[in-house]
């Protein structure tokens, strides 16, 4: 990845993930048929299927991550949307950037749809794993370029911190803008993977304790729709935990931060130093003890639900986690993006900086922080991981049922 002076780094970063994805799409053929052994169709699973549903997956999540920084991309239609919203306040600020958010779920929702349809008829099931899978396939690039957003971001911290010039900080905020959307976009891939996987081990779960992938989870069971209801819901309940956890630190990091300016009132002028132990010691006692309820909901519901009410009912309930935890992912990653980069698009301009504009935009930011770096990303780990512990205690449940 190069740029030149003046030139995008958004552009560059961009040049590199699609040459990635070039060279991945026309390696994964060679591969197929290396490892397959096969360079015909075979009733719908040989090599060219096989790599033809690596390369579905690989350009939807191209395409995602295309979606992704229009949705939240400096400068963008959206984005400028939020900005415009930021001069009549908070609460229009807050209402444009939900919108923006649930707007921007549509389009990665189709991508996806179609990568399942598309790799389902080339190859089956099977075929959608190796779509999930052709997501990934530029994984090192999409790891780089996720990375490249926290490290521009604490160098202009750090310009901050030493006393740069003013210049300094303008262009680390030109790279950490681009850095919310790569990040953004690192979701994006994440949060595609995971749909695909979730419906993998969906079908491994019912394959195991039916013999047939599909065909006995039917809606119109009342097992199954409770499940689904359910299900539903627990995304919303985890983003809840999560997001009331980021809530509470807060506070008693801003009590604690009061309290220290109360009694060395020599930090302000330089003086006195501040105790920093202190602060850490909330973040991180915050973060391990905070975090149980939401990881022990993640694990003991698929256990409890199967045990208690059957297998019609766990299978609903991994569905309807997995609907509402993919849109509820895709809404907030991107929400929290885009309020980031219209604060930083007021903090660009003249004057932007410490008007009535950039404090509503600093509200959305502050809104936007637990949406996209807490509640969004963890939920591709809960859909999985429900997904993992249904399969793992299916053999267990078709014994306990008799199935």
């Amino acid at each position: 990845m190069r740029g030149k002076p003046g030139t995008s780094p958004q552009r560059a970063l961009n040049t590199g993930t699609i040459v990635a994805a070039i060279i991945a799409m026309v390696l994964v053929f060679p591969a197929s048929f290396w490892l397959l052994g096969a360079s015909t169709f075979d009733g719908g699973k040989g090599a060219l299927a096989i790599a033809f549903s690596a390369v579905v997956g690989l350009v939807g999540g191209v395409l995602i991550g295309m979606l992704t920084e229009y949705f939240t991309g400096t400068n963008t239609t959206p984005v400028r949307k939020i900005e415009q919203s930021c001069l009549t306040g908070a609460a229009t600020t807050i209402i444009s950037g939900l919108s923006v958010g649930m707007v921007s779920t549509m389009p990665p929702i189709l991508v996806i749809s179609v990568a399942i349809g598309g790799s389902y008829a080339l190859a089956g099931l099977y075929g959608v794993g190796i779509a999930a899978l052709g997501m990934l396939l530029t994984l090192g690039i999409q790891l780089s370029v996720d990375a490249y957003g926290p490290i521009a971001d604490n160098a202009g911290g750090l310009a901050v911190m030493s006393a740069m010039d003013p210049h300094v900080r303008d262009i680390t905020d030109e790279l950490d803008a681009v850095g919310n959307t790569t990040a953004a976009i690192g979701k994006g891939f994440a949060i595609g993977s995971a749909a695909l996987t979730s419906i993998i081990l969906f079908s491994a779960f019912g394959q195991t304790v039916f013999g047939n992938v599909l065909a006995s989870f039917d809606i119109a069971k009342p097992e199954v729709l409770i499940g689904l209801l359910i299900g539903g819901m627990i995304p919303f309940l985890f983003s809840a935990l999560s997001m009331d956890a980021i809530g509470i630190a807060a506070f008693a990091m801003i009590e604690e931060v009061r309290r220290q300016f109360r009694e060395k009132p020599g930090i302000l002028e330089e003086t006195e130093y501040p105790d920093y132990r202190a602060c850490v010691d909330i973040s991180t006692k915050s973060a391990l003890i905070r975090m149980i309820v939401p990881g022990v909901l993640a694990v003991l519901v698929p256990i409890a639900v199967g045990f208690l009410f059957g297998v019609y009912m766990l299978g609903g309930l991994l569905a309807g986690a997995t609907v509402t935890g993919v849109l509820l992912a895709i809404f907030m990653a991107n929400s929290g993006g885009a309020w980031d980069n219209a604060k930083k698009l007021i903090e660009s301009k003249e004057f932007g900086k410490g008007s009535d504009a950039h404090k509503a935009a600093v509200v959305g930011d502050t809104v936007g922080d637990p949406f996209k770096d807490t509640a969004g990303p963890a939920l591709n780990i809960l859909i999985k991981l429900m997904s993992i512990i249904a399969l793992v205690i299916a053999p267990m449940l078709k014994s306990y049922w008799g199935l």
